[in-house]
């Protein structure tokens, strides 16, 4: 009858140094995360540019320079990155676009965005008509679910 209960304390003290042990990490992430955001913000600056072409590709296809390429985790070599070629001046080179704008940069438009290196972190104004993105239609399931959420009280899903 003991040897149950010492098991399930054995694993349950095991839980507790996982938890504990990831709480650490993530604190550590974010603290690490804030200072380099603060470091993007520190270093940006507003450019006027030309959209040639948007992609997801992997950092190796992306036509980065190769120092960046080295520089990168091996982990993160193979996840496919916004690449966003533009056109700045005379010169035509390729840029990372955070994820949060890649789906609202035009392409074949003259923007003004803001760049921090070679990461695009916002794009501001826009030179002729912008196009809406389409919407997407959503299933009988999806509309109920969002009915079920809004019944619920709970924030609905995007």
């Amino acid at each position: 009858m003991k040897t149950p209960v010492i098991v399930l304390l054995v694993i349950l003290a095991i839980l507790i140094i996982g938890v504990v042990v990831l709480y650490f990490l993530g604190k550590k992430a974010q603290k690490k995360q804030e200072e380099q955001q603060a470091m993007l913000d520190a270093h940006k600056q507003t450019v006027s540019m030309l959209i040639i072409d948007k992609k997801r590709m992997p950092i190796r296809d992306s036509g980065l320079p190769q120092s960046v390429i080295d520089q990168t985790p091996k982990y993160m070599r193979r996840s496919k990155l916004p690449i966003v070629k533009v056109k700045a001046g005379p010169q035509i080179m390729s840029l990372i676009a955070d994820e949060k704008i890649f789906d609202s940069i035009p392409v074949k438009k003259e923007v003004k965005a803001v760049i921090s290196g070679i990461y695009i972190m916002d794009v501001k104004g826009l030179h002729g008509k912008s196009e809406k993105q389409p919407e997407v239609k959503k299933s009988k399931f999806k509309k109920f679910v969002e009915n079920l959420q809004e019944k619920a009280g709970a924030k609905p899903l995007k």
